[in-house]
């Protein structure tokens, strides 16, 4: 993980103190854009660097012209640049590699010699970023006309490992507000939820990954009581991960005069599917809902529609994760669950009994929106196969 390295802490350190010693708010902004270029070159490298500057070029020009086919292509071009270099192996082994092993091997022998040894760093969040500003100019948004701003939309660095996903109309005011002036309040707040961040990851997530890793090989032979404690790990360690990762964003962005989006929002204490997606991954899942649910027509065309536009848009959560079965199998888990979480007051029988139940028990519906979430967390981190032979053995099968 880049955060906790040491180069950049000693990077952010020089930044943050050089960026407010330089007398003219401009000036900063000058200093701010070559700084995430060095940090973009440091762990990215110009192989790393060259697809994401051409992205990043293409969905300016397009975003300037305003026009709608240049939005679209340009959108198309960062979705396929997505797809290609975090799951072009992906595709040839599932879809491929089955039938034809020779073709596999070709196939996959020409993507590693136009591709670099790693996918782009943060190919996924440019994307998604970059969709987002050209769908939202063609919905008749302000295109960023500064070349600068757009670079420190695009690569700003606090951001560019793993978020939160940014919007343009909320991060360029608070770019340009923010580095008008300094604020002991930002430094002090910064720092606070930096040490915060480094203690969910460090001291809790990292030694919760010790202890998983120490136990679940050995599953089958643990007892009933240590199962469901490293099962609640499992669901303890990504929390604190994720949140740990937002929250050395958000302060290393405040440090700086910049607010970026909240990303979690005390998901465990979610009391149905949908509120727990209102506080989990906060940026993801409202792309995901503004950018691929509600133009598939969300909840407009019926029940059947609104249930596949749902799994659609989840299977497309969970792949981008990571390319694996388990992460669209996840996706899809959680589409179902969100699915029926909205439809079961309405079955004969089964919706009347099971408010009544929630009325009596008040905790009931907190108990059973996390037991799902956290069950779903086996999909996240295991093959299929291994998810589904230690949920059965949680309870006794």
């Amino acid at each position: 993980m880049i955060f906790t390295t040491y180069w950049f802490l000693a990077f952010l350190i020089l930044v943050v103190v050089c960026y407010w010693l330089i007398p003219r708010a401009a000036w900063r902004l000058w200093f701010l854009g070559a700084a995430c270029l060095v940090f973009h070159a440091h762990f990215a490298g110009p192989a790393g660097m060259a697809p994401i500057i051409i992205m990043m070029i293409l969905t300016y020009l397009a975003g300037l012209t305003r026009d709608r086919l240049a939005c679209v292509a340009a959108m198309v071009m960062c979705v396929a640049a997505l797809c290609f270099y975090k799951y072009i192996f992906f595709v040839i082994r599932s879809f491929v590699g089955g039938w034809s092993p020779t073709l596999d091997g070709e196939m996959s022998s020409w993507a590693r010699r136009v591709m670099p040894g790693a996918p782009p760093l943060g190919i996924s969040f440019f994307a998604f970023e970059f969709v987002h500003y050209l769908f939202e100019i063609r919905r008749g948004g302000e295109p960023i006309r500064n070349p600068l701003k757009f670079l420190l939309f695009s690569i700003f660095f606090p951001s560019l490992v793993a978020g939160p996903i940014k919007r343009y109309s909320q991060f360029i005011p608070s770019l340009e507000q923010g580095s008008q002036r300094f604020s002991a309040d930002n430094i002090s707040g910064g720092l606070f939820r930096i040490a915060s961040g480094f203690a969910k990851k460090v001291i809790v997530a990292d030694n919760l990954t010790l202890y998983i890793d120490s136990n679940q090989p050995d599953f089958d032979a643990l007892g009933m009581f240590s199962r469901w404690l490293v099962f609640l790990a499992i669901a303890a360690r990504i929390l604190m991960d994720f949140s740990g990762y937002s929250d050395i964003a958000i302060g290393a962005a405040r440090l700086l005069g910049i607010t970026l989006p909240e990303n979690f929002n005390w998901p465990y204490l979610a009391r149905n599917l949908q509120d727990f997606w209102q506080r989990w991954h906060i940026s993801l899942s409202s792309w995901i809902r503004d950018y691929v649910y509600v133009p598939l027509g969300g909840s407009r065309h019926g029940p059947a529609r609104r249930f596949l536009n749902g799994m659609v848009a989840f299977s497309l959560c969970g792949l981008w994760h990571g390319p694996a079965w388990h992460f669209a199998a996840w996706g899809l888990y959680h589409g179902l669950g969100l699915s029926l979480s909205i439809v079961y007051l309405r079955i004969p029988g089964i919706g009347p009994l099971v408010t009544k139940a929630f009325a009596r028990e008040p905790l009931a519906p907190l108990v059973v929106t996390q037991l799902f979430a956290c069950a779903g967390w086996l999909l996240f981190f295991y093959p299929i196969g291994v998810a589904i032979h230690m949920a059965k053995l949680l309870v006794g099968l």
